[in-house]
């Protein structure tokens, strides 16, 4: 038998959180996952604190910044790579209402910290952008195509990954723990993104999924040193190479890509640059969305050693750290979790 503190199962940026926490307060691990969930593989890894589409601030986005941007330094030391690209967001403005409505919201103590004030006039002729942009401060990207398999690697180096499906019906429930197979745990964490939703312990919790369709694309003429927001994202990505996305579809749950979605994004990005690109990739992936849109967090009601993590929906990069060190303090410390992640506000069970 093989003792550890937690088990694991997933290993995208909510797997990854907790694993840092642990590893920080010197727990013995260990993470069963299966690669069958890939949003966090294929998306842009933006951190970015503005609903860019309302002019508002995102949930907790201060505390959510002070937390991620110095875990993602300490796993550039542990990994020997660079994760974390600083890059201003511009919003496209598509009149002169948007601007006033932009200066309006700067004015905000909420937002004062995030909205540049100053009016960005359009000096690339490859861009549509007659009104100009407003530049969101503090945002970047987090290479999440880069951290996810690195730290795989880390962890299989350290004996501390199983690269297997989980079995549910093969978890044992004991008055001191879980025992899954040989290997025995004090607690087990739960933080499989969308796969959740097979999950029996969980899976009454309401998380929607929403499939996002992405696209990258080579364009030596566009010259794009930001991160551009109008009716889509476009994300420098280095070498006249850029993330396109993403649609959003609440039906479709598989992981296959579609000429629907293609056309859309192409439809778009031709209205706002008009230079010529060439279709390099195409992806999708299943964000693990929820009804209210905040993250499921907490222990099962009746199993005082079952915990979920998920839920983060198309902000992983930026909420994973605080989320995690949420439950991490709830379960060693029995800190109460914030009451607007806690899985409490839900029905749960089999």
């Amino acid at each position: 038998m093989k003792q550890v503190d937690y088990i694991i199962v997933g290993n995208g940026l909510a797997g990854i959180a907790f694993c840092e926490q642990l590893r920080k307060h010197n727990k013995d691990f260990v993470v069963f996952d299966n690669q069958s969930q890939q949003s966090s593989m294929v998306a842009a890894g933006l951190y970015n604190p503005v609903i860019l589409k309302r002019f508002t601030k995102v949930w907790n986005a201060k505390l959510q910044l002070e937390l991620a941007i110095p875990k993602y330094k300490e796993l550039e030391e542990l990994l020997h790579l660079k994760l974390d690209y600083t890059m201003p967001v511009y919003r496209k403005f598509t009149s002169v209402e948007e601007q006033n409505d932009w200066f309006t919201a700067s004015d905000q103590p909420v937002l004062s910290d995030f909205l540049s004030t100053a009016l960005i006039k359009n000096v690339n002729p490859s861009i549509h952008a007659e009104f100009g942009f407003g530049e969101v401060l503090h945002s970047g990207r987090i290479k999440t195509s880069q951290l996810i398999p690195s730290y795989r690697n880390y962890l299989d180096n350290e004996n501390k990954l199983f690269q297997e499906e989980f079995y549910y019906n093969q978890l044992e429930i004991k008055a001191y723990g879980v025992q899954y197979k040989n290997i025995v745990s004090k607690y087990i964490v739960f933080a499989e993104g969308f796969g959740l939703y097979k999950n029996p312990f969980f899976k009454t919790l309401p998380l929607n999924g929403t499939k996002g369709e992405m696209l990258t694309i080579k364009s030596p003429d566009l010259k794009m040193n930001f991160i551009l927001k109008s009716s889509v994202f476009i994300v420098p990505l280095g070498d006249d190479l850029y993330w396109i996305g993403a649609t959003y579809e609440r039906e479709d749950k598989s992981h296959s890509i579609t000429t629907k979605a293609k056309d859309e994004l192409i439809e778009k990005l031709k209205k706002i640059i008009n230079c010529d690109f060439e279709i390099i990739h195409q992806v999708a992936g299943i964000r693990p969305t929820t009804k209210d849109r905040r993250p499921l967090v907490g222990v099962h009601p009746e199993h005082k050693n079952l915990f979920v993590l998920n839920g983060l929906g198309t902000r992983g990069v930026m909420i994973s750290p605080f989320v995690a060190e949420q439950l991490f303090n709830h379960i060693e410390h029995e800190i109460e979790l914030d009451k607007e992640i806690n899985i409490k506000r839900f029905k749960v069970g089999r």
